[in-house]
């Protein structure tokens, strides 16, 4: 990763504050966006923006972290719910994506990583909101895999199950709560950041040279083992 343009959005917390701490240590050039601009640039990608400031002329690699978790009973979810579930986890990074392309076309190992969860492929209730925004981003990974693969960029996706980030803290606020998630992967216990950074910068390196549009399950065994 020594000198390669990593784009993260989502990179001041979570898994892509994680992984820009993991990428730094190889060497790669970072440029960091998040909604807070806590540290990095600021860039609120649930709504229009005209471009992205200081990209690098060259993208090497593109790292969409953005996410929600809203769980609720379908009857209780509104349309706005939904919406803005849409608006954080698919057009975010639809908007990213067109206003990177151009320099993911000057790379000539270019590599995408998008996210999506286990809730897409293992059906959990109180989900839907966010199985389906993340069921479009997987659609939304295949597609554009086929489509730039003549362009040497690959996409690929990370489907993680609940992972111990700020965005999940109420999910696992008492040790009651933790215990219990815990026991329902098969290995044991939930996701660190480090879990899930450590395949995305796979997924960016040369090492998964040969992937592109997959979905990789980072979820302890959750989609399937019983």
């Amino acid at each position: 990763m020594k000198d390669k343009n990593i784009v993260i959005i989502g990179g001041n917390s979570g898994i892509g504050e994680a992984l820009a701490i993991g990428l730094r240590a190889k060497g790669a050039n970072l440029f960091l966006y998040s909604k807070s601009g806590n540290g990095t640039n600021q860039l609120d990608t649930s709504k229009e923006f005209e471009a992205i400031p200081d990209l690098p002329e060259v993208i090497d690699g593109l790292v969409y972290c953005p996410g929600t978790i809203n769980l609720k009973p379908f009857h209780r979810i509104s349309i706005a719910d939904f919406q803005e579930e849409m608006e954080v986890n698919f057009f975010g990074a639809v908007r990213v994506l067109q206003a990177c392309l151009k320099g993911l076309k000057k790379s000539d190992q270019a590599s995408v990583v998008l996210f999506s969860t286990v809730a897409v492929q293992t059906g959990m209730g109180f989900h839907s909101g966010i199985a389906s925004a993340k069921g479009a981003i997987e659609g939304l990974t295949r597609s554009l895999a086929a489509e730039w693969a003549p362009s040497k960029i690959r996409v690929n996706a990370i489907a993680p199950s609940l992972t111990e980030t700020p965005l999940a803290a109420a999910l696992i606020s008492t040790p009651e709560r933790k215990e219990a998630s815990d026991k329902r992967h098969p290995l044991g216990r939930i996701g660190t950041v480090d879990d899930v950074a450590n395949s995305a910068s796979y997924l960016l390196s040369q090492e998964s040279a040969w992937m592109t549009g997959q979905i990789l399950h980072v979820d302890g065994g959750m989609s399937a083992l019983k």
